[in-house]
């Protein structure tokens, strides 16, 4: 069964002092995408994912890069590495905080706005879920989230979206056991959501075992060119 590494990203600075935990450095980023370019990487969408039938279809070496919360610094440093490298990503949109800052945080980064959601290249850019009001589905009832579901299809739909439905827990966080977890993924096929993405830092294999627990790597700003290959290959075994 071929791999599918799933890259997970945040915030992109400008400044290498600043590159730790979820910030990481332009020079870091474009140090990985040049690696990923010379290897011969082939990056996908997810909607590519549902093209591929079988898996002498699927490419040699294929990833997923994945940016969580639609940051402008994203759209400032990170989109033009993308081109530059011939990759695309996704971008998971937490659609309350748009044109805003990211107060579940540190309220110091700005959001996009629908403008510059609207203006990313489709080609290079798939816009994916992040839930409404970035909360953690495990500390919410099914009626809470449904409601965060409805309050997202209303944003998408009066903005003019095109978001794919694959949807970036929140923090990684679902119900992972017992009625909770099974009537968490019932609601995310009542919502024909193709794809759940959670963290858990190993590396996939398609076809995909559950579209609901898919695994992401956590690229933190602080981890060295080394650090990132092993990470891309292994996952956490080396961790």
């Amino acid at each position: 069964m071929p791999k599918l590494p799933i890259l997970m990203y945040h915030s992109v600075s400008a400044n290498l002092r600043e590159s730790k935990d979820l910030t990481i450095a332009a020079s870091k980023l474009e140090e990985q995408f040049a690696y990923l370019q010379e290897k011969g990487y082939k990056s996908l969408h997810f909607k590519d994912l549902q093209d591929i039938k079988k898996s002498t279809d699927f490419p040699k070496k294929a990833v997923i890069i994945t940016f969580d919360d639609v940051y402008v610094n994203q759209l400032e440093l990170a989109y033009p590495l993308l081109k530059k490298y011939g990759l695309k990503a996704c971008f998971f949109v937490p659609f309350k905080y748009v044109n805003e800052t990211d107060s579940w945080n540190k309220n110091n980064e700005k959001i996009m706005s629908v403008a510059q959601l609207q203006s990313l290249d489709s080609e290079v850019i798939e816009l994916g879920l992040h839930s409404f009001s970035h909360k953690k589905y495990h500390e919410m009832s099914i009626e809470d989230i449904q409601e965060d579901f409805d309050l997202c299809q209303e944003f998408i739909t009066e903005n003019n979206l095109e978001v794919h439905n694959t949807l970036a827990y929140p923090y990684g966080k679902f119900p992972r056991k017992g009625e909770e977890k099974v009537q968490f993924f019932d609601l995310l096929q009542k919502n024909k959501i193709a794809y759940g993405l959670r963290i858990g830092n190993r590396v996939n294999r398609f076809p995909l075992k559950n579209n609901y627990e898919i695994q992401r790597l956590d690229i933190k700003g602080d981890m060295s060119l080394v650090t990132f290959k092993r990470k891309l290959k292994f996952g956490k075994l080396f961790f």
